[in-house]
């Protein structure tokens, strides 16, 4: 297993560790199989969407904010009940088929770090499965 190391620079945003992850693949010659990304944090997620507009980014980001407000009808004391639940709709991991020594992404695909309590120093696990 090799872990990631990701900084954040905001409360909540979709950081691309699309770079990240293929240089990972490189240095550890994975060719053939699945990369499993695994985020540890409670607040944080992983997904995959498009990478050629930066606003789609920006769209997730703002709309998810009016989904489901920083104040709102919450109980959890740290005051941080949002993120909490936009990380359960994203999902703690993303299975890529590796093929090639490449991520098998879309034309318009990138790999993000979804940051909804920052800014902080979060980690992502990865796992290769070889083929």
């Amino acid at each position: 297993m090799i872990t990631l190391r990701v900084s954040t620079g905001a409360r909540e945003e979709l950081a691309d560790i699309t770079g990240a992850v293929r240089k990972a693949l490189r240095e550890n010659n994975w060719t053939s199989g699945a990369l499993l990304l695994y985020c540890p944090h409670t607040t944080g997620a992983v997904t995959i969407n498009e990478g050629a507009d930066p606003d789609v980014t920006r769209d997730i980001v703002v709309n998810m904010r009016k989904l489901i407000p920083h104040k709102g009808d919450y109980r959890h004391a740290e005051g941080n009940s949002d993120a909490h639940i936009k990380s359960s709709m994203f999902g703690c991991d993303q299975l890529v088929i590796v093929e090639g020594g490449d991520l098998q992404l879309g034309t318009w695909q990138k790999i993000y770090f979804c940051e909804f309590d920052g800014p902080r120093e979060r980690k992502l696990w990865m796992k290769f499965l070889p083929a």
